[in-house]
């Protein structure tokens, strides 16, 4: 007599539904609302040709004559624009989505672009060690002493200069990620640095040098996937914080043109018209702004618990 047994490996949804970080997503009410807020802008961004009333990007939709029309609640409002318009008859609702778009895109990038070089330079500096270590960690210290202003004043002059100011309008996206992303990657390189050192010395690395392994594959195939958790972490602070840089770079000219709305671009351009009772037009994109950032924020701080026992208390 034969007994049959049928496996019953929990899926990859049951692990996560019995993981602790699950576990404690569901106790957490601001880490839900937070994700909530973020994914509802995500989602908005990126359908704002869906979702716009008008294309901000085609002159022909644009009136001039309705310009600074105030928002729904406000005497003096038309009905066609919620969020009234801009000084350039723009509407607002529909430059705002895709202004964040925008703003999203460069925050996303700009990390891309961190990480890549960051994690890069941390495995190598960690796991190589000596003169790799420390030439890695002297150029972190030299790019850490220049700030993202000073790098975007240094690149945007060398660019208009070259280039010309119409090629940098035109690759002012791409520029802003170049910028940011050069110059915030030291700190992956060296949280992935600190990690790597920790893990380097224990016996599934030792294991993998026995078996003849090259370096580059314990690097990357062991020892990175065990540094993940802080990578993670830094990842949503330094969206926020991308994102904060190229809102601060538009609104002191370094940033996105006018001609293509980002939110630190529709900050500046509505900044002029506080004085004369046209508030809305930097206040709105603004109030975006700041839900954006702390919902982000308040994600990370959340990951950032969780995932480091000796500080979570939930």
């Amino acid at each position: 007599m034969t007994t049959s047994t049928t496996s019953t490996a929990p899926s990859r949804w049951e692990r996560l539904r019995d993981s602790f970080l699950w576990y404690s997503f569901k106790r957490d009410r601001t880490a839900q609302l937070c994700l909530a807020v973020f994914i509802c802008l995500v989602i908005a961004a990126f359908s704002a040709p869906l979702l716009a009333p008008t294309d901000p990007y085609d002159l022909a939709q644009i009136d001039i004559l309705a310009s600074e029309l105030p928002p729904f609640w406000i005497d003096g409002a038309d009905e066609m624009y919620t969020l009234g318009t801009d000084a350039q008859g723009r509407d607002l609702l529909s430059i705002i989505l895709y202004g964040t778009r925008v703003s999203l895109l460069i925050g996303f990038g700009a990390v891309a672009l961190q990480a890549l070089l960051g994690v890069t330079f941390g495995l190598m500096a960690g796991y190589l060690g000596g003169r790799v270590d420390a030439f890695l960690m002297r150029l972190a210290d030299i790019q850490l002493s220049f700030s993202t202003l000073m790098v975007a004043i240094v690149v945007g002059a060398v660019v208009k200069a070259t280039m010309g100011s119409a090629f940098y309008s035109q690759y002012a996206v791409l520029m802003l990620i170049l910028i940011i992303g050069l110059a915030e990657w030291p700190q992956y390189a060296r949280t992935v640095r600190a990690s790597v050192l920790a893990e380097k010395n224990k016996e599934y690395v030792d294991a993998a040098r026995v078996m003849g392994l090259r370096s580059r594959r314990i690097m990357f195939r062991h020892v990175l996937p065990n540094t993940l958790s802080p990578i993670f972490v830094i990842s949503t602070v330094q969206i926020a914080n991308a994102i904060i840089s190229e809102a601060a770079l538009s609104f002191l000219g370094l940033g996105m043109p006018e001609t293509h709305p980002s939110l630190g671009s529709l900050i500046k351009a509505g900044f002029d018209y506080i004085q004369s009772g046209s508030w809305w037009i930097t206040m709105i994109p603004g109030a975006v702004l700041v839900v954006l950032v702390l919902s982000i924020n308040l994600l990370g701080d959340w990951l950032r618990d969780v995932m480091n026992p000796r500080l979570y208390k939930g």
